[in-house]
């Protein structure tokens, strides 16, 4: 099985009066132009055609309306083969950027998180959380597929207060564990996968630990790291001119060891040639900082057997 996940950048069907047009992969409180907006979908859609994945974890998608759109107007003419497994689940965000799930294979059991809170877990709550508040931003989307478990997650961003959000992502990152922890009584020898964007920042200058630390140091498998670390990078910030990865693949132990020389791909050729690290081919159409298909690269990974 082959696995994909993309930050799609804030895809959404326009209100009414321009019925059937996508927002195009840039952020809403940025001035950009529009007439770019079906470019960017395209190149989004070419993109995902030349993984070909068997199942794509998105975010970022407003709603089940957006997917199925997507999905038809922009994915299908591609020549790409169809997903007849489409769900998009309301979550959190105040835009209403949700997650998302095309998949080829058969779904088992998808749950939502949404409205889970602390108290619902028993978690300890840093000064000042809401106990009553959900705990994630968006979700933690649950997804069976055949003998592995997805976890869909899309914490929250560090901006506008780094520090805030530091202690916001470690609760969703707690949580996250502790609905594995709950849902498999040893998570060790599951297979499961944690994939998404976990805006975590590779620089922060915070004094504290990654806010995603209780996901890592061996409670799961960071496969990521099996690749080069000046390769492990999947999103340019402009604004800073600095390169990340916020988009992870957390495997469990028994994922990794089944499957021990599986390495990611990061396909970056959908990016704007303003992430000048990047020096490989682009997609046709590409532009330095839009018309793109996202700001984010994908990340792709192949599970033979599954």
């Amino acid at each position: 099985m082959r696995i994909a996940s993309l930050n799609t950048q804030n895809m959404r069907l326009l209100p009414n009066r321009e019925l059937g047009r996508l927002h195009g992969a840039w952020d809403s409180d940025d001035p950009e132009d529009p007439r770019l907006d079906p470019i960017d979908r395209r190149l989004t859609a070419d993109l995902l055609a030349g993984i070909d994945a068997d199942l794509v974890a998105l975010q970022e998608v407003f709603d089940l309306a957006t997917l199925e759109h997507f999905h038809a107007r922009y994915l299908l003419p591609t020549g790409t083969r169809p997903y007849p497994e489409r769900v998009c689940l309301p979550g959190n965000d105040g835009r209403g950027l949700d997650l998302a799930v095309l998949s080829r294979r058969k779904l088992g059991a998808v749950r939502s998180h949404a409205a889970l809170t602390p108290g619902d877990l028993g978690l300890e709550l840093p000064e000042g959380v809401d106990p009553e508040m959900p705990i994630f931003r968006r979700d933690c989307l649950m997804v069976e597929v055949g003998a592995l478990t997805l976890f869909i997650t899309h914490f929250k961003s560090p901006y506008p207060d780094e520090a805030a959000a530091w202690r916001t992502r470690h609760l969703e990152a707690l949580a996250t564990r502790a609905l594995i922890e709950q849902h498999f009584d040893n998570p060790a020898e599951a297979l499961w996968l944690i994939l998404g964007d976990l805006n975590e920042p590779d620089d922060s200058e915070l004094p504290l630990p990654r806010a995603t630390a209780p996901l890592e140091h061996g409670f799961s498998v960071d496969l990521m790291a099996r690749m080069p670390r000046p390769e492990r990078w999947t999103y340019y910030d402009p604004h800073s001119a600095r390169y990340h990865c916020p988009d992870v693949l957390l495997a469990s132990r028994a994922l990794a060891a089944r499957y021990p020389d599986a390495a990611p791909r990061i396909l970056r050729k959908g990016l704007g040639t303003e992430a000048a690290r990047y020096q490989g081919e682009h997609l046709p159409g590409i532009g330095r900082h839009r018309p793109h298909a996202s700001d984010h690269a994908a990340v792709a990974i192949d599970l033979p057997g599954l």
